[in-house]
């Protein structure tokens, strides 16, 4: 049997409509057949044309259809292949540019003066990284970069945000959402030519201007222009939330031009004009390095600048960077969660009540064998997606899921976890919570709010499913003139007849036959069990999936909820997946542990089911052994001050 998803077949209302279906989205047409207004449709259709553009980059192989993410749901056997990486060594040359920068940083740190007198990361540091090719990693050798392995590249942030968060995350802004990825991706040859050497060197560090005070999660709101006059385009308008933006930079600028998105590489003026001017705002977010408005005035820009996708328009260049972002995130947010362990070990067994630390007691054990579970999910997510986009994937689910994982789990340990252990402490000026709260909290928002971006899985999750055999059920119905269907009706049941029955051989088939046993690696008992339950549960879901559709039918698009839950849990047994897998690679048995403590977690979260005795002796003997310094990935990690102790 096949374990490619079969390919949509839908036939026109007419044949003479079938050029126009072409190029008309699936959201669109959804949203049509809803009723929703024209505008509302249209806007919906050019995100959803916006990614059907970025599915066409890849080979079909690689497509989301064929993502291991999509196949174990849809498909009768889950890929375990495609879930179950092992990242490979970097290359010697991208090795020592790594080991080199955080030689940099660390001797900064050490220092005690990364920051200047406005708590921005000092210029001289930026310099001195782009010297020996840190804002040059991703950017392909030809181009004066390293051509590091997107999977190493992922481990290296980690590595990275432990020692300095801001710095980390500057490479993934400037690297994969910055000016880097829509030269490489969408560059002519001129361009990798021109732009990519000094964005390579550090020379021109990079943002990508996309946000507009009305222009967020609706990206069709845009109404920055830019007009061609001449051989130049003359930009007007006005961004926000810009990240990494200063004079002398250069930026990617998503703006209109004769009414479609598009994509100008701006090098910004080295200072500040009548044409161009920075908007400083107070933020408490990403505060360590410059994130700032611009407004453009006749800013004129070369039209050679331009961007040509070649299929789609600027929304095709923006989608497409912003899921390495997303992987960028998770691999950094388990960075911060290992300095907040380094963090709360020293203090539980500094920290007294009635006598004893509170290192001895079970709820900080909880914490701390909870924080490893978080961490080593984290980990593998980033690992897996990574590798899958090194392979060629587009990974659009997968990246999903990691930065909504990535987030949350970064979020929820600041709070529930770090917080509540430090106590008051917490909020003192120069504790890393106090200090940094925002930056723990922004992800949730950063490269798309989290539920958003779910119901975003859920559409790529049904997508497929909907365009084979919804689709041509709702073109019956509108063929036929009924807008509410009744079975009873003998000429609604011969309208329908066609479309009906192809969607019934289906899901006759889907309920009779049996999944196929997954090809799994040598796991120990207790990881392969998790590994086993995740991957049933991801079978079984694509019953409640198209049972979904089928009760709301068209009005599902209006289920923000029902959508945003039931895209949750198909992610959570996703990450359980991926966290059995990875734990199972490893060599250490308190990863192992920990990720078991995990798995056992999500388990009585997809059954509603209360924690078990069996999970709390589990976790509070995992936090236990960290307080004893088993937790090897923190180690050098120097740990904090006691602030305030006892006198």
């Amino acid at each position: 049997m096949s374990t490619e998803t079969p390919k949509a077949e839908t036939k026109p209302v007419s044949p003479s409509d079938e050029t126009e279906r072409e190029e008309v989205s699936f959201a669109e047409t959804a949203f049509k057949l809803a009723g929703k207004s024209d505008d509302e449709a249209r806007r919906t259709g050019a995100v959803d044309s916006a990614d059907d553009q970025v599915e066409k980059m890849f080979e079909p192989k690689y497509q989301t259809a064929n993502s291991p993410a999509h196949r174990a749901v849809w498909d009768r056997k889950v890929p375990v292949d495609l879930f179950d990486f092992t990242t490979s060594s970097p290359e010697a040359g991208v090795a020592k540019v790594m080991d080199d920068s955080l030689a940099i940083v660390r001797k900064h740190r050490e220092a005690g003066n990364i920051l200047n007198e406005k708590k921005k990361i000092r210029p001289e540091i930026l310099q001195e990284l782009g010297g020996v090719g840190y804002w040059g990693l991703l950017v392909d050798k030809e181009y004066g970069g390293s051509g590091a392995k997107f999977a190493n590249f992922a481990q290296f942030l980690t590595q990275m945000a432990m020692l300095d968060p801001t710095i980390s995350g500057l490479a993934s802004v400037h690297g994969c959402i910055g000016a880097v990825d829509p030269v490489r991706t969408f560059g002519n040859a001129e361009q990798k030519e021109r732009f990519l050497p000094r964005l390579a060197s550090g020379e021109r560090l990079s943002a990508f201007a996309l946000t507009e005070p009305g222009a967020g999660s609706d990206l069709t709101a845009l109404s920055t222009v830019a007009e061609l006059q001449g051989d130049e385009y003359v930009v007007n308008g006005e961004k926000l939330f810009i990240t990494n933006v200063q004079p002398g930079r250069t930026i990617g600028l998503v703006c209109l031009i004769e009414d479609k998105p598009a994509v100008l590489i701006v090098d910004l003026p080295d200072e500040e004009n009548e044409n161009f001017q920075l908007v400083p705002y107070g933020i408490y977010a990403m505060k360590h390095t410059y994130n700032m408005g611009i407004k453009f005035n006749n800013l004129r820009v070369p039209a050679e600048n331009l961007l040509k996708p070649g299929r789609g328009d600027g929304l095709t260049i923006a989608y497409h960077g912003l899921n390495l972002g997303r992987v960028a995130l998770c691999a950094a947010a388990s960075g911060n969660m290992r300095n907040m362990m380094a963090s709360m070990i020293p203090w539980a067994k500094y920290r007294k009540t009635y006598g004893a630390t509170i290192s001895t007691r079970e709820l900080v054990q909880r914490r701390l064998g909870h924080l490893a579970g978080y961490i080593g999910a984290a980990d593998g997510l980033s690992e897996w997606c990574a590798n899958l986009i090194d392979q060629g994937y587009r990974g659009e689910m997968e990246c999903i899921i990691a930065k909504i994982f990535g987030s949350e789990a970064q979020k929820d340990a600041a709070i529930e976890l770090f917080m509540k252990t430090h106590g008051g402490r917490s909020f003192l000026e120069g504790h890393i919570l106090g200090d940094n709260i925002h930056e723990f909290l922004a992800p949730c928002i950063y490269e798309g709010e989290g539920e958003m971006l779910g119901m975003a899985y859920f559409k790529s999750l049904v997508k497929q499913h909907g365009k084979q055999f919804f689709e041509p059920i709702g073109f019956a119905l509108q063929k036929a003139g009924i807008k509410q269907p009744n079975m009873m009706n003998p000429s609604h049941l011969m309208a329908l007849s066609g479309p009906m029955m192809e969607y019934g051989k289906w899901l006759t088939a889907r309920k009779l036959q049996r999944s196929q046993t997954p090809d799994w690696p040598r796991m120990p008992k207790n990881l392969k069990a998790h590994a086993e339950f995740a991957a049933d549960w991801l079978q079984r879901s694509s019953l409640e999936i198209t049972g979904t559709m089928r009760k709301f039918q068209l009005k599902l698009a209006d289920r923000q909820c029902r959508m945003s839950e039931l895209s949750q849990r198909v992610q959570d047994a996703t990450t359980m997946l991926c966290t059995a897998l990875y734990a199972a690679r490893q060599t250490d048995t308190l990863v192992q542990d920990a990720a078991d403590c995990f798995c056992q977690h999500l388990t009585a979260k997809l059954l509603g089911q209360r924690p078990s005795d069996r999970y709390f002796r589990s976790v509070t003997a995992v936090g236990e052994a960290i307080v004893d310094g088993g937790f090897k990935s923190i180690s050098g990690l120097e740990p904090d001050e006691i602030m305030m102790p006892y006198k």
